[in-house]
């Protein structure tokens, strides 16, 4: 059996891979310069981001690649598929190719985008088998990390130029590069560590959850334009990649507890306060019983042909349909979104977006930690229901004219968008199991690029209505229509995931 160092140490090599791994996020940050250096509609530009998120279709590869290859192999076929996606656009868009047409910008787009699964799943897989007692906490702290990816490549953007069409040149840099060299770094401790069940991880994660949090209020904090415009650039680059580092403390202080007690004080320790010690963990070792109970629930544990064949799933769809993927189609849409508008401050709305997006999917997971200790029994689908009537309502805001409705329906929408996020992972490991997890999920997870096409498409063929000649819209009537449309949906939505949930409460009763 590893030690907890081994345990702590993969946890926080997952947390910066998921820190990187959000490269589809800041496609609003250089998507209005991008549709300039390239003379797209703004059609083609939409059918972009449907590439972007079109790589999720084939999320199942990964997912059969983990089972039969190493975890290692798996990591890196993803960077390199990055590397290859956004590197070939970006030797495009700097003229040192030139043989580039929109269908090849397209197909690397989905390279680009598939390769998100490989190191999603990878993260997953890892995270479920090195904490399988805390799991659901685990999967939902890390998994919140690639909510700030937004904000990490606007502040690395931000610290070294300034020129519009050399931002969308170096976000495409930095896509190709970082989460191969993040990857190449964690490769060798992101792996099964075979931990057993016998640790006790309660107090290494409150330590996590302070200093996630504390990540985050800096996040959000220096995404508002008051502060942002005092800090120096080069300096909020540095302040979040402190505290990135900051979780190498927890296996650090492990790893020093591991020698101190191998050492000369030990039996000094066990004599004066084992006791202690004894006591505490006893009381925790009854809650932890109590946890890996409530995580080994699900209502059956089937494969993904199967899968498509239960109700279950195609509500749990399209709830997610109408709920993350409509809030990621709207992010994807931000920087056009605020162009219409006449608001040029996108940078400051995609971190924004990003850092409330990241605080969205913590939230589950403080919340997992803390009711886990108690017997209340948890409705994923209901929790879901209670978030998305929330982002119905910022739809509707979006329809005043009044400036602060996009920011305040941005957050609102990034919040909710990354709570339903992290709630889904343990959500299908509710409803179908974990041992296929890593096909099932990647399978739900194939409605994002469906709906990136239909709502996209849609949005952008209202936005083409209200355009001039030159293809620009500006104005309430560009977005009105969809923004009326993707609001019912939510609503939709909404009922939709209290029918899931009557459904399950309905199958615990008779179990």
């Amino acid at each position: 059996m590893a030690s907890k160092t081994l345990q702590w140490l993969s946890l926080v090599g997952i947390i910066w891979l998921q820190s990187v791994n959000g490269t589809n996020s800041n496609f609003p940050a250089y998507s209005s310069q991008l549709k300039q250096l390239l003379s797209m509609s703004q059609v083609q530009l939409n059918n972009l981001a449907f590439a972007s998120d079109a790589g999720k279709l084939f999320g199942f590869f990964p997912g059969i690649a983990a089972l039969y290859f190493p975890l290692w192999l798996v990591l890196l076929i993803g960077s390199f598929l990055g590397l290859a996606g956004y590197g070939l656009q970006y030797l495009f868009i700097t003229d040192q190719i030139s043989s580039l047409s929109y269908a090849h910008i397209f197909l690397l787009t989905v390279l680009a985008g598939n390769s998100i699964c490989w190191i999603n799943t990878v993260c997953y897989v890892v995270t479920i088998q090195n904490f399988p007692s805390d799991r659901q906490v685990a999967v939902g702290l890390t998994t919140s990390y690639q909510g700030l990816s937004a904000k990490i490549y606007t502040a690395l953007v931000d610290s070294f130029t300034f020129s519009p069409v050399k931002r969308a040149k170096a976000y495409l840099l930095l896509n190709s590069l970082l989460p191969l060299l993040v990857s190449v770094m964690s490769a060798l401790f992101v792996r099964d560590v075979n931990v057993g069940t016998g640790h006790n991880m309660k107090v290494g994660f409150v330590a996590m959850f302070v200093l996630t949090v504390a990540t985050g209020i800096y996040a959000v904090v220096s995404s508002f334009g008051s502060v942002s415009s005092r800090l120096p650039p080069l300096g909020n680059a540095i302040g979040i990649s402190v505290f990135l580092l900051a979780p190498l403390a927890i296996p650090m202080a492990e790893k020093m507890k591991e020698k101190f007690l191998n050492g000369e004080m030990k039996v000094y320790i066990e004599e004066n306060v084992g006791d202690h010690v004894e006591r505490i963990e006893s009381g925790i070792k009854a809650e932890d019983d109590q946890t890996r109970e409530d995580d080994g629930v699900c209502v059956e544990e089937i494969g993904a042909m199967l899968m498509l064949k239960r109700v279950n799933f195609w509500l749990y769809f399209f709830v997610y349909l109408s709920g993350a993927t409509l809030g990621l189609v709207y992010l994807n849409n931000l920087g056009q979104i605020a162009e219409s508008r006449g608001n040029s401050g996108t940078s400051s709305l995609v971190s924004l977006s990003s850092s409330f997006g990241f605080f969205g999917r913590l939230m589950p997971s403080l919340l997992e930690f803390n009711l886990s200790r108690s017997r209340y029994m948890k409705s994923r689908p209901a929790c879901i229901a209670a978030l998305m009537a929330p982002m119905a309502g910022a739809f509707f805001l979006l329809l005043s004219t009044a400036n602060i409705s996009l920011y305040i329906s941005t957050a609102i929408i990034g919040v909710c968008t990354g709570a339903i996020t992290s709630i889904s992972v343990s959500t299908t490991t509710e409803l179908f199991g974990t041992k296929n997890f890593s096909v099932n999920h990647n399978v739900v997870v194939a409605n994002i690029p469906v709906g990136s096409f239909i709502f996209g498409y849609s949005a952008a063929l209202f936005y083409r209505r209200e355009a001039s000649e030159d293809g620009k819209c500006m104005g309430m009537e560009c977005y009105r229509n969809t923004f009326i449309i993707w609001g019912s949906l939510c609503l939709l939505g909404t009922f939709l995931a209290l029918v899931l949930h009557a459904r399950l409460r309905k199958f615990y009763s008779h179990t």
